[in-house]
């Protein structure tokens, strides 16, 4: 397949013709829901052969830019903007460094939505909370059942009114569970240590706090929530870079 050099990374002529059809359509001004030419067209504006045409749109299929319809033909959608990492983000697969790159930023996003949340929350997303709360499931230890955790979170990212954001919570929760579960021997002395100092922040804790409108309160009190994975990450850090500074010596 013939390629060209940018930068030194290869690309392909199917690359090149992934790019002019998003310009191509662009240029046409065409909007989702609207169809596209057919491929013969397409070919023919693009010059190219209709193999490399249909692998380069098969492309596009996968990323959810583009669907075949009965009678329609192809026409131009929307795609998800987290579907792609809906595809990839399996626990299963991923190192351990990714697990806990995406639990760092679950925290950060979730501390950094805070003003987004008191913006746009109302009496009854307070009453819902209430009741999620009330029948939420509560270990020994900070600990909530995935059911729980995932209601009640879930919920706090839906009031934010962003559909990205509450896209994200349902990606992030399959590896909140699994990082829970494979390293609950280290998470759980931590947890342990917090609860003898009175350092244990509860789902009905934040929710006192929300109650009040209280927004700094909160943020403070949801720091606070997610201390025990902060130490988590720093002790692992502080022993992967002894690990590599005895390495080196």
């Amino acid at each position: 397949m013939e390629t060209l050099k940018i930068q030194n990374h290869a690309i392909t002529l199917v690359d090149q013709v992934e790019d002019k059809l998003l310009t191509y359509f662009k240029g046409e001004n065409l909007h989702a829901g609207e169809a596209i030419p057919n491929e013969l067209e397409l070919a023919n504006a693009l010059g190219v052969g209709r193999s490399v045409l249909r692998e380069a749109l098969s492309r596009l299929k996968m990323m959810g830019m583009i669907e075949s319809r009965t009678r329609r033909g192809m026409i131009l959608t929307e795609p998800s903007i987290l579907g792609g990492m809906k595809r990839i983000v399996d626990p299963r697969i991923l190192s351990e460094d990714s697990l806990f790159d995406l639990l760092g930023f679950r925290i950060t996003l979730e501390i950094g939505m805070c003003s987004d949340l008191f913006l746009h929350i109302t009496d009854k997303d307070i009453d819902e909370l209430k009741e999620i709360v009330r029948l939420g499931i509560a270990f020994e230890n900070n600990a909530y059942s995935p059911v729980s955790e995932f209601s009640f979170h879930a919920r706090l990212y839906e009031i934010t009114g962003n559909k990205t954001i509450s896209e994200f919570q349902e990606i992030i929760h399959p590896v909140m569970v699994f990082v829970k579960d494979k390293f609950k021997d280290f998470l759980e002395p931590i947890n342990i240590e917090m609860k003898k100092k009175n350092q244990i922040v509860t789902h009905a804790d934040l929710l006192d706090f929300i109650k009040k409108r209280d927004e700094t309160g909160y943020r403070e009190a949801l720091e606070q929530h997610f201390a025990v994975y902060k130490i988590f990450l720093r002790n692992r850090n502080q022993e992967t870079n002894q690990t590599y500074f005895n390495y080196k010596l």
